[in-house]
């Protein structure tokens, strides 16, 4: 796993307020792929920042999993980190965090931890998926675990992706637009994607070239939703979740995805 303008704003506040904590200590970042990591006994300790990070890091194999900010709070910007969230990252030897969670590197300054910072690319498209899982297992050293969800993953995947095809309207594959950071739920159900919007409000022109595309549906993200898209254009709006749960699986992500699809389209 993309922010709004007062999302950015936010994320800016509490990486400030982070900056502070920290004495303004230097940045910390690493792209995983290198330097110093700190030794173990082949089950590394993995902080992340959010449940998405979290699915990521399990399904890499990953069995010792912390959580900074609770599934509760929709937008992680938002949460402010308690001195034990501080002290978990202290304690790792891996602190997960995404490209737009800046705030992540001022954690791990606070805490002082020696944390091997990685930036991970939360995105739910397949491909996407099975690259990001295979490098965490990598890095983890759990590749036989990662390779084994993998499997799993594409397996489930495939007989989605099929079940959500039998319900094409008519046979046909139904014309969407997608939220930017949604996209992957219109590939799971080989939907016609014609346009993408966000993550800002849409503009008046977007309207007009969206509306233009005559789309069946909407694929708006529940995370990021900025109301409804195209207003008295016929399509239906679909809230797709990009975040899994406490139990930080991914897979009831595409689940719950192919649920609600599924009825948008026996519905249009």
């Amino acid at each position: 796993m993309a922010c709004t303008r007062g999302r950015i704003t936010s994320l800016l506040a509490l990486s400030a307020a982070l900056a502070l904590v920290a004495g303004c200590g230097k940045d910390a970042s690493s792209s995983g792929d290198g330097g110093d990591k700190r030794e173990h006994d082949g089950k590394p300790v993995v902080v992340v920042t959010t449940t998405w990070e979290g699915a990521f890091a399990k399904a890499a194999g990953a069995e010792d999993v912390k959580v900074i900010v609770p599934q509760s709070v929709q937008h992680a910007p938002d949460y402010d980190p308690k001195p034990s969230d501080l002290a978990a990252v202290a304690g790792a030897d891996f602190a997960l965090y995404a490209p737009f969670e800046p705030y992540a590197g001022k954690i791990k300054e606070a805490a002082g931890s020696e944390a091997e910072l990685v930036e991970v690319n939360l995105d739910n498209d397949s491909d996407k998926v099975d690259a990001e899982v295979a490098r965490l297992g990598k890095l983890f050293g759990t590749e036989d675990a990662a390779a084994q969800w993998k499997t799993t993953f594409d397996s489930e995947y495939a007989k989605l992706s099929k079940d959500l095809k039998a319900e094409w309207p008519g046979g046909k594959s139904p014309v969407v637009v997608s939220q930017v950071f949604t996209t992957w739920a219109a590939k799971l159900a080989g939907m016609n994607l014609v346009g993408t919007y966000g993550p800002e409000a849409v503009t008046p022109a977007q309207l007009a070239k969206l509306s233009k595309e005559k789309p069946a549906l909407v694929l708006d993200n529940a995370h990021m939703s900025t109301g409804t898209v195209l207003p008295d254009s016929g399509a239906k709006q679909v809230e797709i979740v990009n975040y899994p749960g406490e139990d930080l699986d991914l897979l009831p992500v595409y689940r719950n995805a192919a649920t609600v699809l599924k009825e948008a389209m026996r519905k249009s």
